[in-house]
């Protein structure tokens, strides 16, 4: 990761720790509703031609049923990477999940998703460029912070693997496509 991730990383544990005391005070929250939330992090894809690391946006909507069972829809932005000038791709998609979560306090909990990326993948590579809007499977892990009433705090680690035809590029493709793993930590409201 780079030095905005590690920053956004430190500032969210920050606000965690010194905003703890209040948190604990307060009265236990709702355990359902519909919440919604951003955030921030990093990848790493990796697959032949498609090596890289960048920055990605997220934009999150979801239901939490009670305090262990959600449903969520994520929007992400991998952005431009690629490996060189003949290689270059951009990604965005639409992740949707079921979420899993153990509280270990009022307060904190971990969790697990699993779901589908529905993605639409550009790609240019020697002269030549495809478009592929694909469906596949992800899974993710992650912890959460409650900092107030409505408002948690959370970092999460996802796996993602999309898929390019080889043919597609005269064969100077060595795969079928990048997989990215993911870290972001963010902020979501729940209503």
């Amino acid at each position: 990761m780079n030095y905005k991730t590690n920053l956004a990383c430190i500032t969210l544990l920050g606000a965690a720790v010194f905003t703890a005391p209040a948190v604990l005070a307060q009265d236990k929250r709702d355990e359902s509703g519909l919440y919604i939330g951003g955030s921030y992090g990093g990848f790493k894809s990796h697959g032949g031609e498609f090596e890289d690391e960048n920055d990605l946006f997220a934009g999150t909507v979801g239901y939490q049923f009670n305090r262990y069972f959600a449903l969520e829809g994520d929007y992400l932005d991998f952005g431009e990477f690629g490996e060189d000038d003949d290689v270059n791709s951009d990604l965005k998609g639409l992740a949707l999940s079921a979420k899993g979560r153990l509280p270990l306090t009022e307060s904190f909990g971990i969790y697990g998703k699993a779901g589908a990326f529905v993605y639409s993948y550009d790609v240019d590579a020697f002269d030549d460029s495809e478009t592929y809007d694909e469906v596949s499977p992800f899974v993710g892990a992650g912890v959460d912070f409650r900092v107030t009433q409505s408002l948690t705090a959370f970092a999460e680690y996802d796996r993602y693997n999309v898929e390019v035809d080889e043919d597609d590029f005269n064969g100077q493709v060595t795969n079928d496509g990048p997989e990215f793993d993911t870290a972001r930590v963010g902020l979501s409201y729940m209503f």
